[in-house]
């Protein structure tokens, strides 16, 4: 009993050191887990031929000295022989690996028995057997490579969940590097544009010139502290959209002529900051720049869980339309694709004179 106790702490620290020197995955699986497999694994198989012989002693013995041997087996094979030969595609140098070892773990595990256990190394059989016959050595050779090739599914199985997950995590971090740069992108742009409208008045020496940058600087209030997080109240988001009309009709004055509805419930919809704006920009930069009389028709529709956002705007020269595109709408559709995938609707229809747009995004209620 004393030299059974022996053997099994000595294979246990085998198989911590094996655990901890040869690890080849960017993250650890706790020993607790391993203990907790074999262990369940162990009582399973001891049980499992202890019913069969009605004999437990012999069977808790046998799979002492036999499962040990195959714990370590196992362990050389995932954490040494796979990741240095399988996945350098040296198959033939991890077939000659590997049969040598099992060569050695059978000759460990037939002489382990002899002394430990049994000098009958092979009692299970219907027909008596001798060590290191032909027949002895195959049912070995297939107990070995049983239990690593399940062990092996095990841990590729939980090596592919591992990737996939972080996979998943290091695209969500991307996109959302990318979303905050896009977001980020619109800010500038937006203020560049208005820069020019500002430096336009201040040439004329316009008198409305000190209107426009008190109402810039309350949309740059918006821009600057209140769009730092992903989703946005939609309320919030058309009061800035207000604010940008109001700005664009100092401009323009009488030429501009907005109309801005509501329909359904949208007390409690957030969105993405600064989604809506850049379609209404190209309304003005459009229709405004070469019509004297130009009519913007913005509209938010809740539909359940869709929200349709409208916008229609006439102008006078088509090639105007067609030719230029400025930054903010490439922009617009990249982080549509970000943030819905597939499951948003953007459509633009040119219909006598009128250019519309109409974009259908799922909103939650808050």
């Amino acid at each position: 009993m004393i030299r059974i106790f022996t053997y099994i702490f000595v294979i246990i620290l085998i198989l911590i050191l094996l655990i901890q020197r040869f690890k080849n995955t960017n993250y650890k699986i706790p020993l607790k887990y391993h203990f907790i497999f074999w262990l369940s694994y162990f009582t399973f198989n001891v049980v499992r031929w202890g019913s069969y012989y009605q004999d437990y002693w012999y069977s808790f013995k046998s799979n002492l000295v036999t499962f040990t041997l195959s714990m370590i087996l196992v362990y050389i094979n995932i954490y040494f022989l796979f990741p240095k030969f399988i996945l350098k595609k040296k198959y033939v140098s991890y077939l000659v690996n590997f049969t040598l070892i099992l060569c050695v773990f059978y000759i460990i595990r037939t002489e382990l028995i002899y002394y430990f256990i049994n000098e009958n190394v092979w009692p299970e059989s219907s027909t008596p057997q001798k060590a290191y016959s032909f027949n002895h050595i195959v049912i070995v050779f297939l107990a070995g490579i049983y239990d690593v090739a399940l062990v092996t599914t095990i841990k590729l199985t939980t090596d592919w969940v591992f990737e996939k997950k972080r996979t998943e995590q290091l695209q969500k971090a991307q996109s959302r590097s990318e979303l905050n740069f896009l977001k980020a992108q619109i800010q500038p742009h937006f203020f560049f544009n208005t820069l020019n409208n500002l430096y336009a008045l201040a040439v004329e020496k316009s008198d409305k010139t000190p209107e426009v940058i008190l109402k810039l600087s309350e949309i740059m209030q918006y821009v600057l502290y209140e769009v730092k997080e992903p989703e946005i109240s939609l309320l919030k988001e058309i009061n800035y959209i207000h604010s940008y009309l109001e700005l664009e009709k100092l401009r323009y004055g009488d030429a501009i002529k907005s109309q801005l509805s509501i329909n359904g419930n949208i007390d409690n919809v957030n969105v993405p900051p600064l989604l809506f704006l850049p379609f209404i920009e190209n309304c003005f930069k459009h229709g405004a720049k070469n019509n004297k009389n130009t009519k913007v028709t913005i509209r938010f529709d809740k539909e359940d869980n869709w929200m349709v956002f409208y916008v229609e705007n006439n102008f006078s020269n088509i090639a105007n339309v067609v030719a230029e595109h400025g930054i903010g709408i490439e922009n617009v559709k990249r982080r549509l694709q970000l943030l819905y995938l597939d499951e948003f609707r953007l459509k633009t229809n040119i219909v006598e004179n009128k250019y519309i747009v109409e974009l259908t995004i799922p909103v939650i209620d808050d």
